[in-house]
């Protein structure tokens, strides 16, 4: 019963879409209409601001988090805690209450992998930073991290749910990113600003 029940309720937490519920509360434009039409934590940096951007960001991060704990916390085996990570996930991609219209999933991923292993996730972040600093691009730097992640999870984690969660994850981040990706491709991704002191 457990492992059709937490995958089921996971999604239907992740499909409370964080950038639309904060937009709304704040009175704020629908980020579907605006920007890249992405509802995520940068679209709303773009017209929302840093507090209404961060606020959507831990939203994002918790909705994957949460989850996974709760699985872990109801004795779930590494396969129901996986499952559980996954149907957030995948709630967030395609969201029930938003017409299915959900973000690229990299705060959400983040999440669960955090509450996996708060070693993984630390690891993850280093790869990201060091990525987003070498290349300057938030999506290569999100990628990149998530080309990292099943080989941590592999080596951290030696659960049969776990690597096969994270492969599936990956895949699904790779095909969210896909306009980004062509945009590389062409030159027209826009770079992450840097601010320089003076």
């Amino acid at each position: 019963m457990l492992n059709i029940a937490l995958p089921l309720l996971a999604y239907l937490f992740g499909s409370i879409s964080s950038a639309i519920v904060v937009c709304r509360l704040m009175s704020l434009p629908d980020p579907r209409s605006l920007g890249s039409h992405n509802p995520g934590a940068t679209n709303v940096l773009r017209f929302g601001g840093k507090k209404a951007a961060a606020i959507t960001l831990a939203g994002d991060f918790l909705k994957g988090l949460i989850p996974v704990l709760a699985a872990g916390a109801l004795g779930g085996d590494s396969v129901v805690i996986a499952s559980a990570g996954g149907g957030a996930f995948l709630g967030h991609l395609y969201p029930l209450f938003f017409r299915f219209q959900g973000g690229k999933g990299v705060a959400t991923a983040a999440g669960v992998l955090a509450g996996l292993s708060v070693t993984l996730i630390a690891l993850l972040l280093a790869v990201w930073l060091s990525s987003a600093l070498l290349f300057r691009y938030s999506s290569v730097a999100a990628l990149t991290a998530a080309v990292a992640a099943p080989w941590l999870v592999w080596y951290l984690l030696p659960g049969p749910g776990y690597l096969t969660m994270s492969l599936a994850m990956v895949a699904l981040l790779f095909w969210r990113h896909r306009g980004n990706l062509r945009r590389l491709a062409a030159g027209e991704e826009s770079k992450i600003r840097l601010r320089t002191g003076g």
